[in-house]
């Protein structure tokens, strides 16, 4: 599908997001034209759209659908109301994929792995994510933890596991990108991962592996015998 302009009455268009949802469909949406539709109204000084924007700047659309009611009633621009529309928006997606298990990716090696990592291979900064699989090693949840500079991330545990039990995970998958193109893992990356696995291992969430990736190479902490 050849890329629209993304036309809203704000910008001085003359279509709102409902109505280039209604006429070319939600793929063709950005990610703040669909929360403005969800939001329906801002609040005095700050139009819908620019406060979905604000949204969307300070919280990833993972971190929003992992987040408890209280924690999105405090995002300003939302409330209760609100926050209980997208937790309802949340869960009905969530319910859709669990449905849908039957279609989901097996990841039994790095190899099944690789593929789902090739959106962060090449970033400039450390992406840090986590992939959530159910008892029979199928895909439920992929979710960026954390961006951080160019040599470290900051990853904390309950960041990893809230949403290991908002799907109901039976076991993760870590994995971050290298950017200095050597995926040989740091001690703090060995660190972590030895702090990861006694959180799983508390939670009954079993780490099954870390991937360190850079451009042209990957490392298996599983392999290594790490893990």
């Amino acid at each position: 599908m050849r890329d629209r302009p993304a036309l809203t009455a704000e910008a001085g268009g003359t279509e709102l997001p409902r109505e280039r949802l209604a006429r070319y469909g939600g793929e063709a949406l950005r990610d703040d034209e669909l929360l403005a539709i969800l939001l329906g109204t801002g609040y005095r000084g700050s139009s819908v759209h620019v406060v979905a924007r604000r949204i969307l700047e300070q919280h990833s659309r993972e971190d929003l659908a992992g987040m408890a009611l209280a924690d999105l009633a405090h995002i300003k621009g939302l409330g209760p109301a609100k926050a209980c529309l997208l937790l309802a928006a949340f869960e009905l997606a969530r319910r859709t994929l669990k449905r849908e298990l039957g279609t989901r990716p097996l990841l039994c090696t790095p190899a099944d792995v690789l593929p789902l990592l090739a959106d962060i291979r090449e970033q400039q900064r450390e992406h840090f994510l986590c992939l959530y699989l159910n008892a029979r090693n199928q895909l439920i949840h992929k979710e960026v933890i954390s961006i951080g500079s160019l040599s470290a991330s900051i990853v904390h545990p309950r960041e990893v596991f809230r949403s290991a039990v908002a799907c109901a995970a039976a076991s993760i998958i870590l994995a971050h990108n290298h950017p200095s193109g050597d995926a040989t893992p740091s001690p703090d990356d060995l660190e972590l991962t030895r702090r990861l696995a006694q959180a799983g291992e508390l939670m009954g969430i079993e780490v099954l592996d870390h991937l360190i990736i850079s451009a042209m190479d990957y490392v298996s902490l599983k392999e290594r015998g790490t893990l």
